[in-house]
């Protein structure tokens, strides 16, 4: 059954995953959001988007754009834990995971790390 938990409280559990970035890495991070939506219209069982410019491809020419956004979707993650420590799990691998696109890290690679 599917994890039941307000709004509030799935945003925060993706807060604390930012905190758990370690600080060499999160004062690298460039132009970027991380916001939390219910889920993505185009393909609604993906956990996490990075839409973006990985700072690996970002060049001089890079400036005055919109911030990078890095989506995590709420619904998703829910349907497919079955208890809260499930939740704050997959939470943090599914940041972890888009913060590793951000930096130029393919699914191969994150994967490789354990990153999903």
């Amino acid at each position: 059954m599917p994890v039941d938990m307000s709004l509030a409280r799935f945003e925060e559990l993706v807060s604390e995953a930012l905190d758990q970035v370690p600080p060499k890495f999160a004062a690298a991070m460039d132009n970027v959001v991380v916001l939390v939506e219910e889920f993505n219209d185009e393909a609604p069982d993906i956990l996490g988007l990075y839409h973006g410019i990985a700072l690996t491809h970002r060049t001089t020419d890079y400036g005055g754009v919109l911030p990078d956004r890095i989506s995590i979707y709420r619904r998703p993650i829910l349907r497919m834990c079955t208890t809260e420590a499930e939740v704050v799990e997959e939470v943090l691998i599914t940041v972890l995971h888009e913060l590793g696109h951000h930096f130029g890290l393919d699914d191969a690679r994150l994967h490789e790390l354990g990153w999903g």
